[in-house]
């Protein structure tokens, strides 16, 4: 069996051993943001922890005998601290502005995440419809049809990585050009 280094350095020219890679380790790192998170959250940082070590391959360094794992781990940790000062800067604005303080963080995100939509239906749909197809469907399976993401990837023909890499990339898209920027 190959080490998670020798997978990494193929994963830079071979998806499927990233895929292999992913296999190993994913429900390692989303158990350890369900223990710090809620569960839509642990989601949402796992893709984007594979998402993040997708993009810095290059960067890998072995520092445990072959084992990704404390690369992984750095990334996630990372990006749990960066959700936590989101969460606390809001929570400071929203006191200082007397607004409520989220106690059902989910349940509030999907009716802010709606009325945002409502009120940018002209400009989602402009910015929708200049998504790759690939992107824009498993966008709308994941967000508008809410399926968990082994579903996603069985809609679309593909591996759960690919279909979490689609997602990932549609929102970035749909960020970008929603805020005017090119894509």
């Amino acid at each position: 069996m190959k080490s998670d280094a020798e997978l990494i350095r193929e994963a830079r020219s071979n998806a499927e051993a990233f895929g292999e890679l992913y296999r190993r380790h994913v429900e390692t790192v989303h158990t350890w943001f369900r223990s710090r998170t809620d569960e839509r959250t642990a989601e949402d940082l796992t893709a984007e922890t594979f998402a993040q070590a997708v993009l810095g391959l290059k960067r890998f360094r072995d520092e445990r005998d072959g084992s990704a794992a404390p690369w992984l781990f750095g990334i996630a940790k990372n990006l749990l601290g960066r959700h936590r000062e989101r969460r606390r800067v809001e929570t400071a604005a929203r006191r200082r502005l007397g607004m409520p303080i989220r106690s059902d963080e989910a349940a509030f995100d999907a009716v802010d995440e709606r009325a945002s939509a409502g009120r940018l239906a002209r400009d989602l749909d402009g910015a929708l419809a200049q998504l790759p197809t690939a992107q824009r469907h498993a966008l709308e399976l994941r967000v508008v049809e809410e399926l968990p993401y082994a579903q996603v990837a069985e809609n679309l023909g593909c591996s759960e990585l690919a279909a979490r890499l689609r997602v990932m990339r549609a929102r970035t898209t749909l960020t970008k050009l929603l805020k005017g920027a090119s894509p």
